[in-house]
Parts: C-alpha cells; structure tokens; sequence
C-alpha cells in the first residue's frame, strides 16, 4: 500500500482529497509505535462493542480511541507553535493547500 501525500510542512496526510492531522513528529519511534498498538486496540475494542451492542463498552472504546489520537497530536491542541490554524478534516482543495494538492500526480 503506498502512503498517502505528505504536506510540505509535514502537518496533515491527504485521504480522498481530505487533510487529516499527521502524527506529532517530535514522539520518539517506540513512542509512537506504542502509541499506534493502542489505538488499534481501542479500534477493535469500538467494533467488538458494535457488534454486542454494548453501548458502555463503545463509549469506553471510542474514549480510548481519543486518548491515543491526542496523544499521538491527531487530535486536540495542534502540535506545532507558529500560530498557523488548523485544517483538519478540510478539503484540500478549500484550504492554503490547494495548490499543491492540484499539482499532485495521484492518477
């Protein structure tokens, strides 16, 4: 599987044309790769407690979820420190970004 597009600052991925948060680079590697373990396993545990129908359980888990994507500076306060806004979740094509998303070759 190929990765997706990396912004130049390093700040977001792109997903289908969508700019999702990129992981703190500051966490060391074992830090990130634990960090990465819980939340795969806060992921199952949101679809193991889907499919029981266990609403405690899905809160539980989709708590957990969010735990490590703060953690890993998905999610929550931005990690970087020049002031520059958040676009998370945006389109690309709707953000200071759009130039170069257009200019990608993702045929």
């Amino acid at each position: 599987m190929t990765a997706p597009p990396t912004t130049p600052d390093g700040r977001y991925i792109v997903v289908r044309g969508r700019l999702w948060r990129a992981t703190r680079p500051d966490l060391s590697e074992t830090r990130r790769e634990s960090l990465t373990r819980d939340l795969m396993t806060a992921r199952r545990a949101v679809g193991q407690a889907r499919r029981a129908g266990d609403r405690e359980a899905l809160a539980e888990a989709g708590q957990a979820v969010d735990r490590a994507k703060v953690a890993l500076g998905e999610r929550g306060p931005v990690w970087w420190t020049d002031g520059a806004p958040d676009f998370n979740r945006h389109m690309a094509r709707n953000t200071p970004y759009a130039a170069w998303h257009a200019a990608l070759d993702l045929g």
